[in-house]
């Protein structure tokens, strides 16, 4: 559950970097004072923490040395393929590797097909030119690149298009489309990202195909309250989704990790996002999602804020 209309963290970054609101912890709890007032939830980071990244169009992360991993989101219709340079720089800089979500349609709604019209364009070839150019672009990158392509597709909440389509055709879609990438970007990885859903097997395109899995974790407290009537926790939330893809054998990324809550519930998740479970032990990095929710949660409980620099709810 997020936004459909995200832009590259190198385009915002450069565009408006001040770090005023930044404040690194470098293993500290995240600040405190009154409730309604802006605090810093990143995850808290130590010497034993699994790797860390971020989607950060905000600039949040821009001076902090813990995150490895710079995670951009880019639709493959109506894009400037240019920001793929900058973000490269922007990663070269601080030494994060480039985690690339590439989302198969135009971030204009009103210039979107319909789920078949879309599959049957990928299969036939439609929009090999599209996916073609966004992996030549990003073979000239310096840092490594990871592609993760029309991500939780087992989330049926009506926000992708792509999670319309039958398990059999996003398998067939998903092979079409890393096969027509590695032609031109060998060298990069592919992550195959479900949210975690039961029956996302179904969906699972070989392991040919797949070097890495990518899963969704989000924690928002009053959907906790509304659904299990109490809090949950980061490692209750992970493990359902992990206990579904860990058969594959592949190492798995949270590619989305986002809460909002109290200064309670915040800091539990901050404290556990990062840390080594041995619940968890192909689970490599986690990457924050720090950017607000376009699309309103179900039950009438708003659009959660997931930016680390966004107020605890009271």
């Amino acid at each position: 559950m997020k936004t459909a209309f995200k832009l590259t963290a190198a385009v915002l970054c450069f565009a408006g970097l001040s770090g005023a609101m930044y404040a690194a912890n470098n293993g500290l709890e995240p600040k405190t004072g009154n409730q309604g007032t802006f605090h810093d939830k990143r995850p808290i980071i130590t010497p034993q923490s699994l790797p860390g990244g971020a989607y950060d169009p905000n600039g949040d992360f821009s001076s902090d040395t813990n995150p490895k991993i710079e995670h951009l989101f880019i639709p493959w219709e109506d894009v400037d393929l240019a920001t793929l340079s900058a973000a490269d720089t922007y990663a070269r800089q601080r030494g994060r590797s480039l985690l690339l979500t590439i989302e198969p349609w135009s971030w204009a709604r009103n210039w979107r097909v319909t789920p078949n019209d879309l599959l049957k364009g990928v299969l036939d070839g439609h929009y090999d030119t599209n996916m073609a150019s966004i992996c030549s672009a990003a073979a000239k990158l310096q840092q490594p690149v990871t592609i993760r392509w029309a991500q939780e597709m087992d989330e049926k909440n009506g926000q992708f298009t792509w999670a319309y389509w039958s398990p059999e055709g996003y398998v067939k879609a998903y092979r079409h489309v890393v096969d027509v990438c590695r032609r031109y970007l060998p060298s990069a990885k592919y992550m195959w990202s479900p949210m975690g859903k039961e029956g996302l097997e179904a969906y699972y395109p070989g392991d040919q195909y797949v070097d890495v899995v990518g899963l969704s974790v989000f924690g928002y407290q009053p959907f906790d309250k509304y659904t299990l009537g109490r809090d949950s926790t980061f490692v209750e939330a992970t493990k359902p989704g992990y206990e579904r893809v860990k058969k594959y054998k592949k190492p798995i990324v949270i590619a989305e990790l986002g809460y909002q809550g109290n200064e309670d519930y915040v800091h539990a998740w901050a404290e556990e996002a990062n840390k080594p479970h041995s619940e968890f032990k192909d689970l490599v990095a986690v990457v924050y999602f720090d950017d607000r929710e376009v699309y309103p949660w179900p039950h009438n409980l708003g659009r959660p804020d997931w930016r680390v620099v966004s107020p605890l709810l009271n």
